[in-house]
């Protein structure tokens, strides 16, 4: 073989390895993870997760004959008509595709005392996210994107849940032993590994073909799911490529002091609240559509109960999908009971009122009993007082995060 050849392999292989194998930085995920965002708000669109988990919960609700008992609708879409669900679908599909292409799929089986934390875990995921109206998606991130102090009032849960997961886990360590052997790990035949990143590749085409058909449909709701389904894609392969899980953004300055993931979650905001914000004033797409009628009570209880599910989960709800996509079976019971609880306790906090929304309201945003829609800018009647209490909030928990890094004060190991 010729040096040129040789070298113009040796040059593919690298570049190879540099964009599907080696991991990427965790800010490069948080600035493109924010561009994606950003394309689906051009199109009236917005990131969801909690949605069509509850979604999938609803659909086991009612094939187990709860749902009529719970007031579950009985007609409900298909999994691929949802628009959440599709989302999620796609993004467990992209994180599936990028494990593939970066050899990093693996089918992992937990140790059994872990299946018991992923019931535990995805149970509380469920009950936190369906009164705080949404995950660390559409609970948190959505909310501060759209200038709502309801993201606010999770973050404070998800903060102190997440310091209280950490210590019961922590016990729970020191004090219980049974289960913590972890099996055999399952065995993938080397001629299926190698051919991995020829499955990726193949993943990628399949989407590409099928997401170019749905735009070209006749039906409009088709056509609509064709950028679903790119974006939910891009979603799942980003933040598998760049690890970002707003699980770790929360729990790892309480475990290891460590605030990388941390500080790309401040830097996917810093970049997305003002972009959004332009975006809301040209009135591109409502902002209400992404806040949650739970500002103050819901989102400040929800978070709460959400951060301590999410460190026995092992994952959020978009953190829990991408690692299912890589093969973590204890995620795939941590979504199972996350679906299922999330829908149950939708349901019963409806009937017994306290996420129901008032009719007789006659103002702009909706209310519950666990809270109402909080705008910001409405509110004040200002973006400018809006958009600056949003960088304080993001430079003081930057500074927190430094600080900790720096001293580990607030680690708890």
């Amino acid at each position: 073989m010729s040096e040129s050849g040789s070298g113009w392999r040796a040059g593919f292989r690298a570049d190879y390895e540099a964009v599907f194998v080696e991991a990427w930085s965790p800010y490069i995920g948080a600035a493109l993870l924010v561009l994606v965002i950003i394309g689906l708000m051009l199109n009236g669109l917005v990131w969801g997760v909690f949605g069509g988990v509850k979604f999938w919960g609803d659909w086991f609700n009612n094939l187990i004959g709860l749902g009529p008992l719970l007031g579950v609708p009985q007609e409900l879409d298909g999994f691929l008509m949802h628009r959440m669900s599709l989302m999620n679908l796609m993004l467990l599909l992209g994180a599936f595709a990028a494990a593939l292409l970066s050899r990093q799929f693996s089918p992992n089986r937990p140790p059994p005392l872990e299946y018991l934390w992923a019931a535990l875990g995805g149970s509380m995921l469920g009950i936190g996210a369906a009164l705080a109206g949404g995950c660390t998606t559409g609970g948190f991130f959505n909310p501060v994107l759209h200038s709502s102090p309801a993201g606010w009032a999770m973050w404070l849960g998800l903060l102190a849940g997440a310091a209280i997961g950490l210590k019961l886990l922590l016990w729970t360590l020191d004090n219980i032993e049974w289960g913590m052997q972890a099996p055999p790990a399952l065995d993938v035949p080397e001629g299926v590994r190698n051919n991995y990143p020829w499955l990726g590749l193949a993943v990628i085409l399949g989407v590409l073909l099928w997401a170019t058909q749905w735009y070209g449909s006749a039906d409009e709701k088709i056509a609509a799911r064709a950028v679903i389904v790119v974006a939910g894609f891009a979603i799942g392969f980003i933040m598998h490529r760049s690890r970002l899980c707003f699980a770790r953004a929360f729990r790892e300055p309480f475990m290891t002091a460590e605030g990388d993931m941390t500080k790309a979650v401040i830097f996917a905001l810093a970049i997305g609240i003002p972009i959004a914000a332009l975006l809301f004033q040209k009135k591109v797409i409502d902002p209400y559509l992404a806040i949650p009628a739970t500002f103050w009570i819901g989102s400040l209880v929800g978070g709460l109960i959400f951060g301590i599910g999410m460190v026995f989960a092992g994952g959020c709800a978009s953190g829990s999908l991408w690692r299912m996509g890589e093969g973590h079976l204890k995620l795939w019971v941590t979504m199972f009971f996350f679906a299922w609880m999330g829908s149950t306790a939708s349901a019963i906090f409806k009937k017994l009122g306290l996420t129901s929304i008032d009719e007789t309201n006659v103002e702009t945003w909706e209310v519950t009993r666990v809270g109402f829609q909080a705008y910001l800018p409405e509110m004040w009647g200002s973006w400018g007082i809006s958009l600056a209490v949003a960088g304080v909030l993001l430079l003081l928990w930057y500074a927190l995060v430094r600080y900790n890094e720096s001293t580990e004060k607030f680690t708890l190991l």
